[in-house]
């Protein structure tokens, strides 16, 4: 598979809310920062807190753009439950077949919330 066919083979599992699938493009080792919160997420925690975040609805994720340059995919979507609603901006690296870091910047930084902290380790934030 491509660059491009395997990040848009993470975004369709995501789509589906297949937090397994989804985890599963993840390479081991792989760990995916969200710098808007200060927090990152092993591959081993990344399901469970995909299925712990609160949602009014199942989550769907309209992709506007994925741009790849060698093993680096830009992803540009929105993701909404139906209630909420955020612009993203996520980089993924690959290798192989699996996906070994993701970035994913949110629209605003924010306090991460308590009910994760068992899942993540924190970063810095961005200002």
């Amino acid at each position: 598979m491509t660059t491009g066919e395997i990040v848009e083979s993470f975004w369709a599992a995501m789509t589906a809310n297949d937090w397994e699938r989804a985890a599963a493009h993840l390479a081991d080792g792989a760990v995916v920062d969200w710098p808007c919160s200060g927090e990152r997420i092993a591959r081993r925690n990344f399901a469970e807190i995909q299925a712990r975040y609160p949602a009014a609805g199942k989550w769907r994720f309209d992709l506007h753009r994925l741009v790849v340059d060698g093993e680096v995919a830009v992803t540009e979507l929105t993701v909404t439950d139906g209630e909420q609603s955020a612009r993203a901006i996520v980089f993924s690296e690959v290798a192989g077949d699996r996906i070994i870091r993701q970035v994913e910047y949110w629209p605003e930084a924010y306090e991460p919330p308590a009910w994760r902290a068992d899942l993540v380790e924190p970063i810095e934030p961005v200002p």
